[in-house]
């Protein structure tokens, strides 16, 4: 009983530095954009004002049909270690505003920094807040083990970098599918290009083989359920036109940088791993 109490006590203590990593980046976004620093910046959303728990089913247990598929899918994916896919997976751990902005530049047929579109990334930042502490609140309440805890196989992430911080649901697939969701909204003419990586961006935690399946959907699903609460804040909607105007304006520029490698992206997108 003490070893259970220990293990859930070092886990909340994990889920509580995710979420002052996340703050701290979201503060920087916010110095970047020209606006005062904030000490401890906020989503969009008072907490408590949206309950994922109450959205998301429940994670699967050992031995239902969801976790028997999760484990069959782990494992047949472990033969892509080595494989271009694998490398796009082992370029999705990575989950800094300028690696997310890198990943989503050709979906979005923009070269994006937060040097060059400040607004956009303390945007998806703030909102970020928000879908992270959903995610969060779901993993403490769940504890569900990661699928290369329960079988073997390499992983494309140091195991080290995951301890403590469980499957259900995947923080990367909802970060992924936050700024997924944020980006095709600004721009919907590329919204099928936008959508596809980031649907690819949470299944490269599935290749990575940190993440079960049923994980990565149920991040997808934290994402989309707190940012439709998020879209009815006023401040949300000032700084989302804020950012609307500045992508605008980018991508009118005549002389601005392209993304590179564009068309090997898109085939590893369009590979399927389910």
């Amino acid at each position: 009983m003490k070893s259970r109490q220990r293990s859930i006590a070092h886990t909340a203590q994990i889920g509580r530095l995710t979420i002052r990593s996340t703050l701290t980046i979201a503060a920087c976004l916010l110095v970047g954009a020209g606006t005062e620093a904030q000490p401890s910046p906020s989503g969009y959303l008072q907490p408590g004002a949206f309950d994922i728990l109450l959205v998301l089913p429940p994670a699967p247990h050992a031995g239902d049909v969801r976790d028997n598929a999760d484990r069959a899918l782990f494992r047949s994916t472990r033969k892509l270690r080595g494989t271009p896919r694998w490398d796009l997976a082992t370029n999705d751990v990575k989950l800094t505003p300028a690696d997310m902005m890198r990943d989503f530049s050709c979906a979005a047929g923009i070269t994006l920094t937060p040097q060059r579109a400040p607004s956009v990334a303390a945007l998806i930042a703030r909102a970020a807040i928000d879908t992270s502490r959903s995610s969060k609140n779901a993993k403490e309440y769940y504890h569900r083990n990661r699928p290369y805890l329960i079988d073997r196989g390499p992983i494309c992430q140091p195991a080290e970098e995951l301890h403590g911080n469980e499957d259900y649901p995947s923080g990367h697939a909802t970060l992924g599918w936050t700024w997924a969701t944020l980006l095709a909204e600004l721009e919907p003419d590329h919204a099928t290009a936008i959508l596809a990586r980031g649907r690819a961006y949470g299944e490269s935690r599935i290749v990575c083989g940190v993440h079960n399946a049923s994980s990565v959907e149920a991040g997808r699903l934290t994402a989309a359920a707190t940012l439709a609460a998020v879209q009815a804040s006023p401040t949300f909607r000032t700084d989302f036109d804020a950012a609307k105007r500045e992508l605008d304006a980018l991508r009118s520029a005549p002389d601005g940088p392209k993304p590179q490698s564009c068309d090997s992206e898109a085939k590893l997108v369009a590979q399927p791993i389910l």
